[in-house]
C-alpha cells in the first residue's frame, strides 16, 4: 500500500462532498433540485470584463509574466485599496494568486511554523483549519455564538492567546454567517492584536456584498502598526462574478510579500495572463453591473428573511446577516424529532433529509463547526429561492 505524506493525511475531506454527490445523482436522474449550497454569484461575468480577456488573447498576451502579477494589475489593486479601504501599499507588497484561497495558503505557508497556533472564529469557512494544518499550524477555535450575532469579542480573543499563538484569521463579512463587524468592534480586536504582536489574516473577499447601511472597515486601517501586522486577502471572484477566473490577491508587509513572491515563483508562477487583464478591467471599469448584482442580492436577502420569519413557529430561526450571501438557519429545535420515521440528530441528518425527501440542497452547519444550523445561500434565482423555502417550511411542519 502506498503511503501518502503525513501533512496530506492530516487534512480532513470536505463533509459537503456527500451532499453534493447525492444532489448530482438526483439531477442526473432527472429530478429538479433547488440548490441553497452555492457559494458563488449566479450572475454572468460583466461583458466588459470578458471582452478584456478576449482582447488580451487577440493581442497575443499569452506568455509568462511576473510570478507575483502584472505590474499594471498590481497598480490597479493598489489604487483600489487606497480608494476603497484607505490603505497605501507599494506594488511590491501585492501578490496576485490563483484565487483568494491560494492567497490564504501562501500567507499561512509564509508565516506559520510547526506548532504555531492560529485563532479561528467559529463558525468558520471550512478551508481555514485545513490550510492551517497543512502548513504545520494548530487551529484554535473561538466560538462566535448565534445570540451574539455570530461575532467574537476582543475579550474572547485575548482569553485564547497563549505563548504559541501566532495569528488570528479574521473575516468580515463572514462566510458562513454573513456577520459584519462594526468599526468599533474591529478597533477593539485590533488593540488586542497589537498588544500581543499577533499577525492577522484579514479575509475581505465579500467586502462589496454588504446590505442595510452597514459599511466595510478593514482591520489594516486601524493604525500603521496594525497594517504592518495584517495580511489583507481579497479578489475578484465574489464582487465581480468571476469565480471561475481564479484570481485573488493579498497585500502585506514587504518582508512577507518578498517571501511569498519567492515561494509562488517556484510553485505556480503567474496567474494565467488573460485573467489578469480581465481583472484590470474589473477594477478599473464600469461598476454598474456590480452594483446591480449587489442590489439583487439585497432584495433576495430581504425576501428570504421575510419568509424565514414566518417559519419561526415551526422551530426554525436565524441570525440576520449583514453581508455575503448566506443565512445560517438554526434548526436544532428539530433535533430529536423525526420526518416520516427518520430521526434528525444533527445538521447532517437535516441536510440529508431535505435533499432526499424535499429535493432541496443545503450545507450542514457541522462543516463550519456549528452543528445547530444549516447554511442557506441566496445566490440563486428569487423564484427558486421562494420555492425552496416553502419546501423547507413543509418539511419542518411534518417533523414530529
Amino acid at each position: 500500500m502506498i503511503q501518502v505524506s503525513d501533512r496530506v493525511s492530516a487534512i480532513a475531506p470536505s463533509m459537503t462532498l456527500a451532499i453534493s454527490a447525492k444532489a448530482n445523482e438526483l439531477k442526473a436522474a432527472g429530478e429538479r433540485v433547488i440548490n441553497f449550497g452555492v457559494g458563488e454569484p449566479d450572475f454572468n461575468t460583466p461583458d466588459h470584463i470578458v471582452q478584456a480577456a478576449k482582447d488580451a488573447l487577440d493581442k497575443g498576451y499569452t506568455k509568462y509574466v511576473a510570478a507575483a502579477g502584472l505590474p499594471a494589475l498590481k497598480k490597479a489593486i493598489c489604487k483600489k485599496l487606497k480608494d476603497d479601504n484607505g490603505l497605501t501599499y507599494d506594488p511590491s507588497q501585492i501578490i496576485v494568486s490563483n484565487g483568494a484561497k491560494h492567497s490564504i495558503f501562501n500567507a499561512l505557508f509564509a508565516t506559520i511554523n510547526p506548532g504555531d497556533e492560529v485563532l479561528i472564529p467559529k463558525p468558520y469557512w471550512l478551508t481555514y483549519p485545513e490550510v492551517v494544518k497543512s502548513c504545520g499550524g494548530v487551529p484554535v477555535f473561538v466560538m462566535a455564538k448565534a445570540r451574539h450575532g455570530y461575532k467574537v469579542t476582543a475579550a474572547q480573543i485575548e482569553n485564547m492567546i497563549t505563548p504559541k499563538t501566532k495569528m488570528l484569521i479574521f473575516t468580515s463579512p463572514c462566510n458562513p454567517t454573513g456577520a459584519v463587524y462594526s468599526e468599533s468592534e474591529i478597533r477593539e480586536i485590533a488593540a488586542v492584536c497589537e498588544r500581543h504582536n499577533l499577525l492577522v489574516l484579514s479575509d475581505e473577499i465579500y467586502e462589496k456584498l454588504i446590505y442595510g447601511g452597514q459599511m466595510h472597515f478593514s482591520i489594516a486601517n486601524v493604525s500603521d502598526r496594525m497594517k504592518e501586522l495584517t495580511i489583507v486577502i481579497n479578489g475578484v471572484s465574489k464582487s465581480y462574478a468571476m469565480t471561475g477566473w481564479r484570481l485573488g490577491y493579498l497585500a502585506c508587509a514587504p518582508e512577507i510579500a518578498k517571501a511569498i513572491s519567492s515561494f509562488q515563483s517556484h510553485s505556480t508562477s503567474n496567474v494565467n495572463t488573460m485573467t489578469q487583464y480581465a481583472a484590470i478591467a474589473a477594477l478599473e471599469g464600469d461598476d454598474k453591473p456590480m452594483k446591480e448584482m449587489i442590489k439583487a442580492f439585497g432584495q433576495r436577502r430581504d425576501k428570504m428573511l421575510e419568509m424565514l420569519d414566518e417559519m419561526k413557529p415551526l422551530g426554525l430561526d436565524y441570525v440576520k446577516p449583514d453581508g455575503a450571501f448566506y443565512v445560517m438557519l438554526l434548526c436544532d429545535n428539530l433535533y430529536g424529532k423525526s420526518y416520516k420515521g427518520k430521526k434528525i440528530t444533527g445538521s447532517m441528518d437535516m441536510a440529508d433529509l431535505l435533499l432526499t425527501e424535499m429535493k432541496v440542497a443545503a450545507t450542514p452547519g457541522v462543516c463550519f463547526g456549528d452543528d445547530d444550523a444549516i447554511r442557506l445561500s441566496y445566490a440563486l434565482s428569487l423564484e427558486d429561492m421562494c420555492e425552496g423555502l416553502k419546501k423547507i417550511a413543509d418539511f419542518a411542519r411534518e417533523c414530529k
